[in-house]
């Protein structure tokens, strides 16, 4: 990955147990100097676009799409906030219910009932008397209209259309179905769904992108400075003997 390269040295003091003595240095990548381009990027929406990584996507392969570069693939991860790749880049389609699977441990804890999200619910003046999309348990219920507002009635909106709401003392996720079930399979698909949708800098932002990542990451003069690519962690076996 090109973002290694980007990277400032530092010389570290050997751990290995084979060393010479104890002035031994191994030449290292300072992979902590990312934390500084982070506290950047929080600071620099306007440069990104949103994106949404389709099926089989990767970052090199949308670097060399977007940048026309497949060794940009670092600026796709570090744009989008990913720190494990294993973790948080999204799975193909079919590679979700297998994961599952292994999750889980069997078809039957996999089709579990995980959580309700509930369906979004308006009076007849369009107010919003329930949020979309709440994670709730079985038990969750509202208040209903009758006696409190007997002249106002409840519509549930969804993707599957609009329903109202019979006049009654309250409602529930059992009885009136005000949230839909999502299984723990369900889940895994829906927050892999989410993984696809990073933001993605702007190609006319590359080279001052570039350029201002390896401003962040160089070194300062200090005590351990050598040259802005280059320092060196104390020795603490001459300090410490």
């Amino acid at each position: 990955m090109g973002y290694f390269r980007e990277l400032p040295d530092i010389l570290y003091q050997s751990p290995l147990l084979h060393k010479n003595s104890s002035g031994d240095f191994i030449l290292i990548k300072n992979i902590f100097r990312r934390t500084k381009l982070q506290e950047y990027l929080a600071d620099s929406v306007t440069l990104f676009n949103k994106f949404v990584i389709g099926d089989g996507d990767r970052p090199d392969t949308i670097a060399d799409v977007v940048y026309g570069d497949p060794r940009l693939d670092y600026i796709v991860i570090l744009v989008a906030g990913i720190t494990n790749i294993n973790n948080e880049w999204p799975l193909q389609d079919f590679q979700v219910y297998d994961y599952a699977l292994n999750k889980y441990g069997s078809e039957e804890k996999m089709n579990e009932i995980r959580h309700y999200e509930t369906f979004e619910i308006r009076d007849d003046q369009a107010r919003q008397i329930l949020p979309p999309d709440l994670i709730v348990d079985k038990d969750f219920k509202i208040d209903g209209t009758a006696h409190k507002f007997p002249s106002v009635r409840y519509t549930i909106r969804s993707e599957s259309g609009y329903r109202q709401l019979d006049d009654k003392d309250e409602y529930s996720v059992l009885t009136d179905n005000i949230a839909t079930a999502v299984t723990n399979l369900q889940f895994e698909y829906m927050e892999n769904e989410r993984k696809r949708k990073i933001d993605l800098l702007k190609p006319g932002y590359l080279q001052l992108f570039i350029n201002d990542l390896r401003d962040i990451v160089r070194y300062d003069e200090n005590s351990s400075y050598i040259t802005d690519s280059l320092a060196r962690t104390e020795n603490t076996e001459t300090v410490n003997p």
